[in-house]
Formats: C-alpha cells, sequence, structure tokens
C-alpha cells in the first residue's frame, strides 16, 4: 500500500508543478472557453478561461509513466511492459482530443478536428489497445458478469467491437459530463479510485500503478478546476479521463461493472439522447437543457451542488459497484 500512496503523491505534486508552468502558457495562447450563446447565462462570464488544461494531466501521466518504467524495468520488466498499454490508451484519447483542442482555440478554426477525422483517430487508438489485448498481452475474452458473479468468455468476434464500444462509449460519456466546474473531474475521480481498490483485491499490479497515477493527476488538476475554475480540460481531458476508465475496466476483464460505477456518465449521454430524439419527435424538450447537469443548472441549482450530488452519488455506486463483485 506505500508505493500506492506514495504515487498519488508524486503524481499530485508533479501535476501542481505541472500547472503552475503550463497555465501561463494557456494564457498567452489565449486559449479562451468559448461559451454557447443558448447555454446558461451563468457561464457567460467563464469566457475567456484557459482550456484544453488536459494536457496538464497528460503531462503528468507521461512523467509518472517514465518513471514507474525506470523504476521497475530491471526488477519487474514484465509488469512494466504491461503498464505501457494502459498509459497508452490513455495518452492516446488525450492527443485525439488535444488535436481537436489545438485547432479550435490555437488556430482558431472553431469546427475543430473534423467529425470523421476526430472518429478515425479515437477508432484507431481503440483497435490498437483492443488487439493489443488480445493478440500481445493475450489476456483473453473472458468478461466478468457482475449479477451471476461468474466469468464468461465471448467470442473474439464479438469481444473486439464489445471492447471498442466500450472505450468510444466511455469517452463521449465523460466528455458529455464536463460541462461545470470539476463535475467530470470529481466524478471520474471517484470512478478510477473504485477501479484501482478492485485492482488491488485482484492483485493487478500494473493497474494498481497507473490508477495511483491518474489519482493524483486528477486532484492535482481539481485544485485549479473546482469552481470558480481557473482552467478547463477541454476534449484533451475528457477524452484522456473517458479513456483511463473504458481501459482499465477492460484490462480488468469487468467493463460491465461500468454500468454501475459509471451510472452519472451514462445517464448524461441518455439525457442527451432522449433530448435530441423527443425534439425531432415532437419539437419540444425533456429537459430545460441537456446533458441533464444543464436541466439541473436552469432549475436553480448551484454548480457546487451539482457537483457534490452527482460525487456523492458516484461514490455510493462505487460501494455498490465494489461490493457486488
Amino acid at each position: 500500500m506505500d508505493i500506492q500512496i506514495k504515487v498519488v503523491l508524486i503524481a499530485f505534486a508533479v501535476c501542481i508543478v505541472s500547472s503552475v508552468i503550463i497555465l501561463p502558457i494557456l494564457k498567452k495562447l489565449k486559449v479562451g472557453q468559448i461559451e454557447r450563446d443558448d447555454g446558461p447565462q451563468s457561464h457567460l462570464k467563464k469566457q475567456g478561461t484557459p482550456t484544453m488544461g488536459g494536457i496538464i494531466m497528460m503531462v503528468t501521466i507521461g512523467i509518472l509513466t517514465m518513471l514507474l518504467y525506470k523504476v521497475y524495468n530491471v526488477s519487474e520488466r514484465e509488469m512494466t511492459l504491461r503498464l505501457l498499454p494502459l498509459a497508452f490508451v490513455t495518452i492516446g484519447f488525450g492527443i485525439v482530443g488535444f488535436v481537436d483542442d489545438f485547432k479550435k482555440l490555437v488556430l482558431k478554426n472553431t469546427k475543430g478536428l473534423k467529425p470523421t477525422y476526430k472518429m478515425i483517430g479515437l477508432l484507431i487508438v481503440a483497435v490498437t489497445y483492443t488487439l493489443y489485448l488480445t493478440n500481445v498481452l493475450n489476456i483473453g475474452t473472458e468478461t466478468y458478469i457482475p449479477i451471476i458473479k461468474q466469468y464468461i468468455t465471448l467470442p473474439i468476434w464479438i469481444y473486439i467491437p464489445f471492447s471498442i464500444f466500450v472505450l468510444l462509449g466511455t469517452t463521449n460519456a465523460v466528455n458529455l459530463t464536463d460541462g461545470i466546474d470539476g463535475l467530470s473531474t470529481s466524478v471520474t475521480t471517484i470512478i478510477i479510485t473504485a477501479l484501482t481498490v478492485i485492482s488491488i483485491m485482484l492483485g493487478v499490479r500494473e493497474v494498481t500503478l497507473i490508477g495511483s497515477v491518474l489519482i493524483g493527476a486528477c486532484l492535482g488538476f481539481l485544485l485549479f478546476n473546482l469552481h470558480p475554475a481557473k482552467v478547463f480540460m477541454g476534449d484533451t481531458g475528457s477524452l484522456l479521463l473517458g479513456g483511463a476508465i473504458a481501459g482499465i475496466a477492460l484490462y480488468l476483464k469487468m467493463p460491465c461493472i461500468l454500468i454501475v460505477l459509471a451510472l452519472v456518465p451514462i445517464v448524461e449521454t441518455v439525457s442527451v439522447m432522449m433530448q435530441v430524439a423527443y425534439f425531432k419527435k415532437t419539437g419540444n424538450r425533456i429537459f430545460k437543457m441537456a446533458p441533464i447537469h444543464h436541466h439541473f443548472e436552469l432549475s436553480g441549482w448551484k454548480e457546487n451542488k451539482i457537483v457534490s450530488v452527482f460525487s456523492i452519488v458516484t461514490l455510493l455506486l462505487s460501494f455498490l459497484a465494489i461490493g457486488i463483485i
């Protein structure tokens, strides 16, 4: 347990130092948040707040991964080699988000990365990671089903598209959860902590280490992301965190646990789907605004209350998820 605590603290410190260095650069580049005119009016004052801050977490994860690789490469080489794909899927999705943010905010291309190119980039990372798990690490296609508390072996032709769906779906869900100061960071930190606890229970050291890195990086970033936020993560951060959650769940052979553990991001996604479908059919809206956190905001909830409630719900779901394993 000592090593996990040390990794969390080191990642936390590295993230804070990285924030102090990178934040002035983001301000100098004028990569400010662009708020929608039809969004909550309270968000208009956030216009210009530095975004693309997910690069801070990306740098932290990169530094800590290299440090862990160097420390353990001699004594536990096999473990360090298994650490790299977890870092790859996390940073890989983050890079796709970074390219999108860079085009929108630095190159001032309001459309950012074309949806087709963005999907191709995400697919490349998702397919590469999935094939690496099945063909290089040979972890098998067993998937844990919490309800019956047993593993089932999926045919490879089902497992691969299923894994890709989990990766893309989770990144999209976390991306939609990112809309209020500290919301996505808080919720995903709790989810990653729960997955790290599960990895400790199962004795999967590489996941425990990368999970500890992510926890420290998220907590460090959260200091600057809580309301009133001094920086937003942008697609760089939301895609990175979504990739990390899905990548770890697949590595642990427990993607189905995300149905419970990541229920808040799932509800955020479903609220958007419901809103769009209902509006197309009737011309009316179910919610005042989607994703659903904006509905609560327009209903009079303060941002801090929404973050607190969603985080508490995620924490309770984490206990439930750990309990049904």
